[in-house]
């Protein structure tokens, strides 16, 4: 994962407009933790900014939501991506890896590069793969397509089955309500009194 001022990047959250927030630890600071907005620049470096400090993880990862979810909501944007180490695992389905087989963009260079000794079913049989490689960042689909790797199904940019997305979606309205006073029940006619 990144590093800034010798901070490591433990997540970061990118937004559709090209802006996000980043969660860093460095045990031997006198901060131990930091939240920064941040952006990737033309280049494809991600920039650091505006940074709040201090050592309570709780706090600070709440921090961490509490800036993603203001930003959302003053100006009206959607998640892109998140970011965490090792989460993005990509299999290689029609070759081994080696050289040329795989891309390597800009401060997205692979973190792991696993061959199998022969082709092997995996996530539980759904493919055949020769091997796979893991990134920090997700790579773009064109990557992908590019050099025929197929992206891991679990990984955080990649959709959900929409049964469990409304089930975060109800547990989320849940959480949004708050409290609520039980329902006035109706008196109904006894079925005698007719």
């Amino acid at each position: 994962m990144d590093k800034n001022q010798g901070y490591a990047i433990l997540k970061a959250v990118m937004l559709e407009n090209g802006r996000g927030f980043a969660l860093g630890e460095h045990p031997t600071a006198p901060s131990r933790y930091v939240t920064w907005a941040c952006y990737d620049d033309k280049d494809g470096q991600r920039q650091y900014e505006w940074g709040h400090y201090g050592n309570d993880r709780t706090a600070m990862e709440q921090d961490f939501t509490d800036r993603v979810q203001d930003y959302q909501r003053i100006y009206n944007v959607g998640l892109r991506q998140t970011e965490a180490p090792g989460l993005y695992k990509y299999y290689s389905t029609q070759r081994p890896v080696d050289i040329g087989t795989f891309p390597k963009p800009p401060y997205n260079k692979p973190d792991e590069i696993f061959n199998y000794d022969q082709r092997v079913p995996v996530e539980n049989g759904s493919f055949l793969a020769w091997g796979y490689l893991t990134y920090t960042r997700p790579l773009t689909e064109k990557q992908a397509s590019d050099y025929e790797l197929r992206p891991a199904p679990d990984n955080p940019d990649r959709l959900r089955p929409i049964a469990e997305q409304m089930k975060n979606a109800a547990k989320l309205a849940e959480a949004d309500r708050g409290p609520e006073a039980p329902a006035p029940q109706r008196r109904q006619p006894d079925r005698g009194d007719r």
